[in-house]
């Protein structure tokens, strides 16, 4: 359940080659989205991130990709571009959706780790937040409305 023990950190590193902020971050939204919609993981949500576009930011995918099951293959999951990095998470059986962004604080922490040495400290940073609400901004989780009038 989630990524919380060292040998799971260990699995996310194995899978994306190395240890990174982005990683990270796509790990700890992947898990808030997934607590706060409570939607289970793989089949019943879809993810759609803007502004990951290119590496390093483009490796939060990773991270999003094992904390939350969605996956390329299976088509629940979508790269979008855009100018800052946002994610949005739909839980499919009940139509619940929140939204997560970094906030401006994070931003200029990633923007300072500009060595491999400074990004693997702060992703070692990152992954022992347990409040994420200290580095995203979440949107009041919404309805949609799947009826066609």
């Amino acid at each position: 359940m989630g990524y919380n023990s060292s040998s799971s950190l260990n699995e996310a590193v194995r899978f994306h080659g190395h240890l990174g902020p982005y990683l990270i971050l796509g790990i700890l939204a992947g898990n808030t989205a997934v607590r706060k919609l409570k939607s289970g993981k793989y089949f019943n949500l879809n993810v759609k991130v803007w502004g990951a576009y290119k590496k390093p930011k483009s490796c939060l995918i990773d991270g999003l990709q094992l904390s939350t099951g969605a996956t390329y293959g299976k088509g629940n999951i979508e790269k979008l571009k855009g100018r800052s990095i946002w994610i949005e998470v739909t839980n499919l059986s009940n139509s619940g959706r929140i939204r997560l962004s970094l906030k401006e604080s994070l931003v200029a922490e990633l923007k300072a780790a500009n060595t491999h040495r400074a990004a693997e400290v702060l992703a070692k940073k990152l992954y022992k937040i347990k409040n994420c609400a200290k580095i995203f901004k979440l949107s009041p989780v919404t309805k949609i409305n799947n009826h066609n009038p």
